[in-house]
């Protein structure tokens, strides 16, 4: 077995390209060498600022020889068809194979060498990279059949254990020279093989892991603010992005002016971060210092001080420039700002920001005064929902888009207005995505809950509904954040009840509002089954609960803190045996009414006739669990609601094993099928067991 090496060297790839560019590479590898029934033993791949590289281990010297059989007509067949078999296959009579008067044309293909598949292979791989943005470039660039690459393309190494492969892509040939780092090691460096390529480029200050290039920076940045009795901000995004802009990484810090700690803490770290790449320190108290690590690619003579000097004074005048949009922004009050989002177009179909605001002023308030959100006070969350837009015509929003309600929470507490509204302002977009802080205070949930309901709506109104994995609007995301606010804070009621309040009057839009709050909660609990999918809650079991009738006038269990504290109690009786059985009698029953067209609830009334022993047992059973059911469901004690269906199970196994249902007396028929109607309503108060799989 040998192994291949593959290093295609360019001008700087972007960092954030590089983990998805060395995802391409080895899927491109494994799909070529598949075709010619190759396979590597394992591959590794290496990204950096200029440089994609591919090691596969364990190839076999050359692919098998293998048989292909072609199946054509019966040895009885027409000439004619024959003939054309022949003529497919390119084979005469004589060299067909006869099995059961069936004709095979039989070839051998001989096996091919590895390197020659390869040659064949990696030009493939280069014309066909997917780069997300890509060039052209030199003479070629003129036609638009030139290749693309990420960056102009300048040497390919191709090393089958120490033999060079041979190709040529776009005039470039393959061959075994590289270079090592751009000014530690410039000159050319002949590789002998994938086994020494790591360490060649080592020996040349190139760190072509970058695994390895990340670990230093995260190491080295960490010790370096330890050392100045400091803690560094962790920032795993920074760290791969440095990884990705440098060969032989060396963390420096360095310190910038105490006045500029004036600025909001995540004013500095979005500066330094976005412009700079750097990463920011804490002192002891848990405030940002006045201290900064920047990554170099080089080992400065001087231990790096006329860079972190230069950095210094990049990372000042980015600083200076973030304190004047600050000042500037802190003389005009938010309120000044709002009538400037009437020139801000929301969506060309649903007006502007302004609009949208009173939208959410007008919703923020009615979930205050309602009690939806407790104690919330309706003044202030209309008042935090009619700021909470105003600062996205800030100089430092305007700079820094990240910062939209953030710097407004900074603003609206600079003014003097009361804390809650400053911190509903603050965190109003939030939660933004998995794993994101989930508002309690409750101002800030009535807004932020608010804003979402009107996004959802708003968008679906004009049917810009998520498609596929189109999500534009984010609609998705919108409808995760309504069902973590809404769980997370133990929001009681309806949640159709707010779509209700949140869609068009009736005769607006393409919806009435009954129908469009329908469409939309459905949307949301779609939204539920996938987040509650990953904590192993079935959908199922979801849909057995939500689809249940008698809890509004439209039916189905809405309220989702209820939802789904029946849903993981209902999950966990239908797995124990009472509730596998009490579904197994639910599902016979419930199949014997359908096939006797008995549909709803049926008026139970007490048999005049002598009943059959497990017939009284099962009206007595169904007499002591239909209480207990409804209570323990009224005090949302959905345990002991299922406790009390779980004592039906063995007195419906001896019903059916010793009553006939289908009597020839008519009399008897139609009042067990009533009783069988009465167990399947009594099942239905906890939930539409129809709907559970099994």
């Amino acid at each position: 077995m040998t192994d291949f090496l593959l290093e295609l060297r360019s001008e700087e790839i972007p960092a954030r390209m590089q983990a998805g560019a060395r995802e391409s590479l080895a899927k491109l590898f494994t799909a070529e060498l598949a075709k010619a029934g190759l396979s590597a033993g394992e591959i590794v791949t290496y990204a950096g600022p200029r440089r994609l590289a591919l090691i596969a281990k364990g190839l076999p010297a050359a692919t098998e020889a293998v048989s292909e059989e072609v199946k054509g007509p019966r040895a009885s067949a027409p000439p004619q068809a024959l003939e054309g078999f022949l003529r497919k296959t390119g084979l005469t009579r004589e060299q067909l194979t006869e099995r059961d008067g069936v004709l095979f044309a039989i070839t051998e293909k001989p096996g091919r060498a590895t390197a020659e598949v390869l040659a064949e292979a990696i030009p493939a791989i280069v014309r066909a990279f997917p780069w997300p943005k890509s060039m052209r470039w030199g003479a070629e660039s003129a036609s638009t059949e030139s290749m693309r690459w990420v960056r102009p393309l300048h040497a390919i190494v191709a090393l089958f254990g120490g033999e060079v492969v041979p190709f040529e892509v776009a005039g470039i040939t393959s061959g075994n020279v590289t270079r090592g780092h751009r000014f530690h090691a410039p000159a050319e460096i002949t590789l002998t093989g994938a086994d020494t390529y790591v360490e060649q480029l080592r020996a040349a200050k190139v760190l072509v892991d970058q695994d390895e290039r990340a670990a230093i920076i995260r190491e080295r940045a960490s010790a370096l603010a330890a050392e100045a009795g400091l803690e560094l901000v962790e920032d795993e995004g920074l760290v791969a992005e440095n990884a990705g802009l440098t060969e032989w990484p060396v963390p420096l810090l360095g310190r910038f002016d105490e006045a500029y700690l004036d600025v909001p803490p995540e004013v500095i770290q979005l500066t330094a971060r976005v412009n700079q790449k750097y990463f920011v320190c804490r002192s002891a108290d848990g405030k940002l210092a006045n201290a900064f690590v920047c990554t170099a690619n080089i080992e400065a003579t001087d231990g790096g001080t006329k860079i972190v000097e230069g950095n210094g004074k990049v990372l000042a005048a980015r600083l200076s420039d973030a304190r004047f949009f600050y000042e500037t922004d802190l003389k005009t009050k938010l309120d000044d700002l709002r009538p400037k989002l009437e020139k801000i177009v929301f969506h060309e179909k649903l007006g502007t920001v302004a609009g949208k605001v009173e939208r959410v002023a007008k919703l923020a308030e009615w979930l205050a005064s309602e009690g939806i959100v407790p104690n919330c006070d309706s003044v202030l969350a209309r008042r935090a929902a009619e700021l909470a837009k105003a600062d996205l015509v800030t100089g430092m929003v305007g700079e820094f888009p990240e910062l939209q309600g953030l710097m407004g929470g900074y603003y609206a507490a600079a003014q003097g207005e009361d804390t809650a509204v400053a911190e509903a302002v603050r965190d109003h977009y939030k939660p933004v995505g998995q794993g994101d802080d989930v508002p309690s205070a409750p101002v800030t949930v009535a807004v932020a809950l608010a804003d979402k309901l009107d996004t959802i709506v708003s968008f679906f109104s004009i049917d810009e509904k998520p498609t596929g994995s189109k999500d534009p609007f984010a609609l998705r995301r919108a409808a995760l954040g309504v069902i973590a606010l809404v769980l997370s804070n133990g929001l009681r009621g309806s949640l159709y009840s707010l779509f209700h309040q949140s869609a068009p009057e009736a005769g607006d839009g393409d919806m009435g509002q009954v129908v469009a709050a329908d469409y939309f909660y459905d949307f949301v609990i779609d939204r539920l089954k996938v987040q509650q999918r990953s904590e192993g809650v079935r959908h199922d079991v979801i849909d057995a609960v939500v689809r249940m009738g008698g809890d509004d006038d439209i039916g189905g269990e809405r309220d989702l803190v209820r939802l789904l504290a029946r849903v993981r109690a209902l999950q966990a009786f239908v797995t124990t045996d009472d509730g596998t059985n009490l579904l197994a009698g639910y599902k016979r029953a419930a199949n014997i009414l359908k096939k006797e067209g008995v549909e709803g609830d049926q008026n139970w009334t007490a048999p005049t006739y002598t009943l059959e022993p497990a017939e009284a047992d099962l009206i007595a059973a169904l007499d002591a669990a239909e209480p207990k059911a409804a209570q323990a469901v009224k005090a949302e004690d959905f345990e002991a609601a299922m406790a009390a269906l779980a004592s039906l199970r063995a007195p419906i196994d001896r019903f059916f094993d010793d009553v006939t249902v289908n009597d020839a007396d008519a009399v008897k028929r139609t009042a067990r099928l009533a009783l069988l109607a009465r167990v399947r309503a009594a099942v239905h108060t906890v939930a539409d067991f129809s709907r559970i799989e099994g």
